[in-house]
């Protein structure tokens, strides 16, 4: 399981999940720019720690480098839920919790997600299996 991203590198991730696509530092920096002041060495940096970690690949062109995502933001967010929920003693009272902070439409997100694990060869298994 990765580290959580550190405030800078989240930002820095943000865009790069957002635009789906290979950026280059300049093209982050400026967006960037628009929310603080930051320098190009340190968003040069961030990119190459992220590298390092492997959140990133990247391609040189010319004398700099492209930056592309190695997943998603949503494969990210599983990735801490899942750790999170396996640093507990009791699971299932940490997901009756979990459960219990949804809002409205993020209950009816995982019912959406649970259908669509099961498939449409079992639809009425998640409704039958929360009492067990």
């Amino acid at each position: 399981m990765p580290r959580p991203l550190g405030e800078l590198e989240d930002a820095v991730m943000t865009r790069v999940w957002k635009w789906n696509r290979p950026v280059t530092v300049r093209e982050v920096l400026e967006d960037l720019q628009q929310e603080r002041s930051i320098a190009y060495t340190t968003v040069m940096t961030v990119l190459d720690n992220l590298h390092q970690k492997g959140w990133v690949r990247r391609e040189a062109e010319g004398r700099a480098y492209r930056y592309e995502a190695v997943s998603t933001r949503a494969a990210y967010a599983a990735a801490l839920m899942n750790e999170a929920w396996s640093q507990s003693d009791n699971p299932a009272a940490a997901l009756v919790a979990f459960f219990g902070m949804m809002s409205p439409e993020q209950r009816e997100a995982l019912n959406d997600a649970v259908r669509m694990v099961q498939g449409p060869e079992n639809p009425g298994a998640a409704e039958g299996s929360a009492g067990r």
